[in-house]
């Protein structure tokens, strides 16, 4: 079974992995409470708020166990790595929990417990996940895919499924056109059948649901076939949906106008907007009043560091093509840009000592909450780009102007789920994320968007 959140398809084995793992980690607190008390009369019966108690290790060990990817399948397979990030959330967690106690004594557990349980619960969650990676590499709950199609999008599907391995999908092969193709190789699944052998493949394969996957429709859908199979029950999906789904992006070169145009989606409430930006100004002040003490030390660091001015003013595009004036803390070196606009490259060698430090933590985007403050920029949003490289990828990627029709953003779902890049390739891979960001925009998405942002922050993978 396969669930929809903020139109993203999510395995629903995943949160009854995350609820178990939580009942697991509470009856350890339990056992540890049971223990600490053994054949003391009244002891563990009476002890009071141990269920609120527990709850809180439980949160704190789930964070930390988030922040440290050991929600990521592909960190199942490696028991050393799988060992040292369990110690290292571990011991995050013990810390965070000893701030929670330093500021609500309240809600201390007790040593003992405390000590009893932590032994118990890393054997406990890594068995746990043993278990669970046994019995998701069994496949048993994955829905069989059939994908009608054998071009670029067939194929692009195909192999997100396979590279992100925990999608709660199984792709069982392609459906061609051409019978001559049956039994091509395509990517890991080959050719199949061809438009006349699906009812036959749905069948004998138990296919639970269909992709549509075709790039020209007119008069090459099996319509009968297809419809029949729905009226069996079966989902059958368009393939360019699926995708989004499936990545939380859009798939801009199989893009038509009119699938924007007539999607469920790039909704704009006014309250939503409203709401929104208040929030961030409110934040943007509180935050730069919050960090003036660091500033200052940023200040100083800089101007130890190298020549020239402590921030940096750069002409960049907001929404509706508006120019404003960037500000970041500088990280590059005087007049970095004297023969013209160039990309920007992880490893530039105009980047300062102190620069360096201070993208890797993107410390130089603190200034930005200024122009969050005047109404330039959001939190949340698509990165602001330079006039000169919007001009040349509007006519270059499709739909790119389209990604100016919100505010740009501090941060955003392409500058987390994207790695640095700085190419025209590049920018056309963040603009699936970026419209993707666009379709969905709501409050509660720009709440993940950030709390995915403090995790590229505090461990130091640097700007996007």
């Amino acid at each position: 079974m396969v669930l929809r959140v903020f139109n993203q398809y999510i395995p629903a084995h995943k949160f009854a992995f995350i609820f178990f793992e939580s009942a697991l980690i509470m009856g350890v607190v339990f056992l540890g409470a049971f223990l600490r008390f053994w054949g003391e009369s009244m002891g563990f019966e009476v002890y009071e708020s141990l269920f609120y108690k527990a709850l809180l290790i439980v949160a704190c060990i789930q964070l930390s166990l988030y922040y440290f990817d050991l929600y990521d399948f592909k960190y199942f397979r490696r028991r050393s790595e799988l060992t040292i990030r369990l110690m290292q959330s571990l011991g995050v967690s013990s810390v965070l929990l000893a701030l929670f106690y330093f500021v609500f004594p309240a809600l201390i557990v007790g040593r003992g417990i405390f000590f009893i349980s932590l032994v118990f619960v890393g054997g406990v969650i890594v068995a746990w996940r043993m278990a669970y990676s046994y019995i998701l590499g069994s496949r048993q709950f994955d829905q069989k895919v059939m994908i009608i199609g054998s071009g670029p999008l067939a194929k692009s599907i195909a192999q997100e499924m396979i590279a992100q391995e925990d999608t709660g999908f199984r792709v069982i092969g392609f459906i061609a056109e051409d019978s001559e193709r049956v039994g091509e190789k395509l990517v890991n699944p080959s050719v199949i059948g061809h438009h006349s052998q699906i009812l036959d493949i749905v069948r004998r394969e138990g296919v639970d649901r269909i992709i549509v996957a075709l790039e020209e429709r007119r008069g090459k859908l099996p319509v009968a076939q297809l419809l029949e199979c729905k009226m069996m029950g079966i989902f059958v999906e368009d393939g360019i949906e699926f995708y989004e789904h499936l990545t939380g992006r859009l798939k801009v070169e199989s893009l038509r106008p009119s699938s924007l145009i007539f999607s469920d989606g790039f909704k704009k409430p006014k309250l939503t907007i409203w709401i929104k930006g208040v929030a961030e100004m409110s934040l943007s002040l509180t935050g730069l009043t919050l960090l003036l003490p660091f500033l200052g030390i940023i200040f100083l660091l800089i101007k130890i560091d190298s020549r020239g001015p402590i921030f940096y003013r750069q002409e960049r595009v907001g929404k509706r093509g508006r120019i404003f004036q960037l500000l970041k803390f500088r990280s590059m070196v005087e007049n970095a840009e004297g023969n013209g606009p160039v990309w920007a490259d992880r490893v530039d060698p105009r980047i300062t000592r102190v620069g360096r430090w201070l993208r890797k933590w993107r410390l130089d985007e603190i200034p930005q909450m200024i122009n969050v403050l005047k109404g330039e920029m959001s939190f949340v949003g698509p990165r602001p780009e330079r006039p000169f490289f919007v001009e040349k990828l509007r006519g270059e990627i499709p739909f790119y102007n389209q990604r100016l029709s919100v505010k740009p953003g501090i941060t955003g779902w392409a500058q987390i789920r994207y790695p640095y890049g700085a190419s025209e390739a590049d920018a056309l891979e963040k603009l699936k994320y970026d419209l993707y960001y666009i379709k969905n925009l709501s409050l509660l998405f720009d709440l993940i968007v950030i709390f995915e942002t403090i995790k590229v922050v505090l461990f130091g993978r640097g700007a996007r």
